[in-house]
């Protein structure tokens, strides 16, 4: 299962300046695989004798490497803030409405690892959080809905076009499309049509 969403920026962003790639898979259990690059966390991306990790720094070595059709229209610093806020405000609260859905979905040999290092990092067992699923939804409401207001001017965050803070966002809702049953974005939703106009631009890159 390909679930995670700074890969998903990655993605798109590859998809959004035309640049092909060879995709490999890593699994929790499989960062030995990555162990040349000098990273422990996937996207990492080899671009000749280069490796850059992260996706933010992936996003910026594409938008200097490859010229047309910017990631950044509205500035870097713009990107930047979203890309923050979504790490920060949005994804923990994502991880502890789908932990459970993760848990049982991810391939059975990262089972162990992603539940002693989950629980660590959140002082809960994947139990305790997957009963508390609905209360972590609701609580999502008022943190996308600056999102929806947004939407209300231009059909993308990034204005008459899609852009970082696009990808940024939309892998956030690629992550939970494929790590769970949670109706995220909301069926119906501004954001809803804005995530169907982008996967119909790039046919789910």
């Amino acid at each position: 299962m390909r679930f995670s969403p700074y890969c998903w920026r990655t993605r798109y962003a590859l998809a959004h300046k035309g640049v092909a790639a060879r995709r490999e898979p890593v699994r929790f259990t499989d960062k030995h695989r990555i162990a040349a690059s000098g990273y422990d966390r996937v996207p990492v991306l080899r671009d000749g004798d280069e490796w850059i990790g992260d996706s933010w720094a992936i996003a910026v070595h594409l938008e200097d490497r490859f010229p047309g059709d910017t990631l950044f229209p509205g500035g870097r610093g713009l990107a930047r803030l979203v890309n923050t806020w979504v790490d920060r405000e949005l994804h923990p609260l994502i991880l502890r409405a789908i932990l459970g859905d993760i848990f049982e979905r991810i391939d059975p040999a990262d089972r162990d690892y992603f539940r002693r290092s989950r629980e660590e990092r959140l002082g809960g067992s994947i139990e305790s959080f997957a009963a508390r699923r609905e209360e972590f939804l609701e609580q999502l409401g008022p943190k996308l809905a600056p999102f929806e207001t947004a939407l209300d001017e231009t059909p993308f965050l990034g204005g008459g076009s899609p852009a970082y803070p696009d990808y940024v966002l939309a892998g956030t809702f690629e992550w939970v499309a494929r790590a769970s049953t949670a109706a995220l974005p909301e069926p119906g939703s501004r954001l809803a049509e804005w995530f169907g106009r982008l996967r119909e631009r790039y046919r789910r890159p």
